[in-house]
This record gives C-alpha cells, structure tokens and sequence, in this order.
C-alpha cells in the first residue's frame, strides 16, 4: 500500500473514531442568549428599575454587537413582561403588575409547603447542616447590609429544601412564576430590620426540617411566604412609581 492510500486510510478510520463534528452555535444565536440572560438578571434584581428607558444601540455598543441579537433578547424579555415596547416611543423597563402578585405568591406559597413538608421527611443530617449553613450566610449578609448576598443565599435556602425534598423540579417551576415576586421583593429588603425577619422565619422552618416534623415545616414555610402577601400594599405605598396600576 502507498504512504498516500496509507495516510487516506488512516484519515478515514480516525475521522470514524471521532464521530461527525458538532456544528458551533451561530454566534447572533450565542449573543442574543447572552444579552436576554444577563438583561433578564438585571431586569428581576431591579438593577434595572421600572420606567427605566433601554436603549438597544447602547447595549449592543457595550456588548460589541449588532443591534439584532439585541432586539431578538429584547422581544423575548418582553414577552415575559419584563419590558415595554413601544414603537413609536421607546423601550422601558415594565412596572410590576400588582395584580399578578397575589396569584404567583399563592402558587409558590402552596408548592413550597409541599417541599418544606417532603424535605422533613426526608432530610439527612448532612442536609441540615447544609440549610443551616445558607441561614448563617443570611445572618453574615445581613450584618454586612449586603441585599445581593442575602438574596442570593435567601434563594439556595428554598432551592435547597426542594432538592432536599428531592423535586428539584418544583423550584424550576416556582422560578418561572416568581419574577414579578422577585423585583417586588427587592423594594423590601432595604426595609430595616427586613432581613433580620426573614432569618427568624427561615429558622422555625429549619428547626421543623431537622425534627423531622412535616407538618410543622409546612405551617412554618406558609407563615413565611404568607408575610409577602401582607406587605404588598405598604410596598406599593412606598414606592408607587415602580407598580402598575390596577386599574
């Protein structure tokens, strides 16, 4: 066989060891996924705050791209609720719609006594120490004044419970109801003594968790997600210009 059959021949067997290559993601497909996931956070954190005017030529410049993997992040966040587009004057950061609040927190609230329920049952002590340890980064963050950080450490606590509960699943599903909740939340954090409370309604939860007491945790996980409907009203009135009307 000649040295050229031979290197035909090796080519061919390697390129069967190694399979069809996978095609790259077209790079506006890339962009665009990154703008909406990275707006989006921006967006629910209220970094971003409601009324705020989005300028799809400025972000496109920050990001180095066209202006299309801009508009398609764009149309998707608003399709979500996320922004107002409005085409003869602008695009603006929506105003959160008081009257989905209720309903949300009701669905996550009925979800999330499921999962405090399971999570006693199930909770090995590892898994306690785990929540007790997300608890004392609340009380770390919160004596550092640190919203960003307690937020983030508020969302693995009831993250964490629905895996110990085993339905990670349900937390997926409660993300997809709760972002309205979630910018609505970030206007009371600033609230003193906020944070503090929420720690003291996350222990009760953990305690019943640990004794393995289903339908104490669950009690407990209600009493807490029951306080977002409570101050929904004082929120508006605080802070009226970031909600839409009911009207």
């Amino acid at each position: 066989m000649s040295a050229r059959s031979t290197k035909r021949t090796e080519a061919s067997s390697g390129s069967a060891m190694t399979g069809p290559r996978r095609a790259k993601p077209p790079q506006r497909a890339t962009a665009s996924s990154r703008i909406y996931s990275e707006l989006r956070s921006e967006l629910v954190s209220m970094r971003r705050r409601p009324g705020e005017v989005i300028s799809e030529a400025e972000i496109a410049l920050s990001y180095g791209v066209s202006r299309t993997p801009v508009r398609e992040a764009v149309l998707k966040l608003s399709d979500e609720g996320l922004l107002d587009v409005f085409p003869q004057s602008g695009i603006f950061v929506s105003r959160i719609p008081l009257a989905a609040l209720p309903e949300a927190i009701i669905i996550r609230k009925a979800l999330e006594e499921t999962t405090a329920r399971l999570a006693a049952e199930r909770a090995t002590a590892s898994q306690v120490l785990q929540l007790r340890s997300i608890v004392e980064r609340q009380r770390e963050a919160d004596e550092a004044g640190d919203r960003a950080a307690f937020h983030q450490a508020d969302e693995l606590f009831h993250a964490t419970i629905a895996d110990v509960a085993r339905h990670p699943g349900i937390w997926t599903l409660i993300l997809q109801v709760k972002m309205h909740v979630d910018r609505y939340r970030q206007l009371t954090l600033p609230v003193t003594g906020r944070m503090t409370q929420v720690i003291a309604e996350h222990e009760p939860i953990l305690a019943a968790i640990e004794a393995h007491d289903p339908q104490r945790a669950g009690i407990a996980m209600e009493r807490h997600l029951d306080r977002l409907l409570r101050d929904i009203s004082e929120t508006q009135h605080t802070n009226p210009e970031f909600f839409a009307s009911t009207e």
